[in-house]
């Protein structure tokens, strides 16, 4: 099974909203094979702690613009990863330093990464 193309526009949707907040590293991965619970995870990353907070907001918000209500969100207190969980995909926004030491790239490897539109930018320091 592969990631649907609802789960799909999901990922296109959060990773051009982190892409605007200037996130870092963005990948997205189709996990459907490995995992019942999701299609895909959406990572980026940020260096500091308000960023983290400004892209969650904006993906929360873009996603919020086509129809999708997170179905729960972990880690916001702290603003050092953040996931939010839409049912079919899971976005990780993590602090440089959190995503660097948990490697979620590294776990994941074996999974097919998914095209990005070509308007998403990682931004590199």
């Amino acid at each position: 099974m592969t990631a649907t193309d609802h789960a799909l526009e999901l990922v296109r949707a959060a990773a051009l909203a982190a892409s605007d907040k200037l996130a870092q590293q963005i990948v997205a991965f189709d996990v459907s094979e490995q995992l019942a619970i999701t299609d895909a995870f959406v990572l980026a990353s940020a260096t500091n702690d308000r960023q983290v907070k400004a892209i969650v907001d904006e993906v929360e918000d873009k996603l919020r613009e086509i129809g999708a209500k997170p179905i729960r969100r972990e880690g916001e207190r702290d603003g050092r990863w953040v996931l939010i969980d839409y049912g079919e995909i899971v976005v990780h926004v993590q602090h440089e330093e959190e995503r660097q030491f948990y490697a979620l790239e590294r776990l994941w490897r074996d999974c097919p990464t998914i095209e990005l539109p070509a308007d998403v930018v990682s931004h590199e320091r």
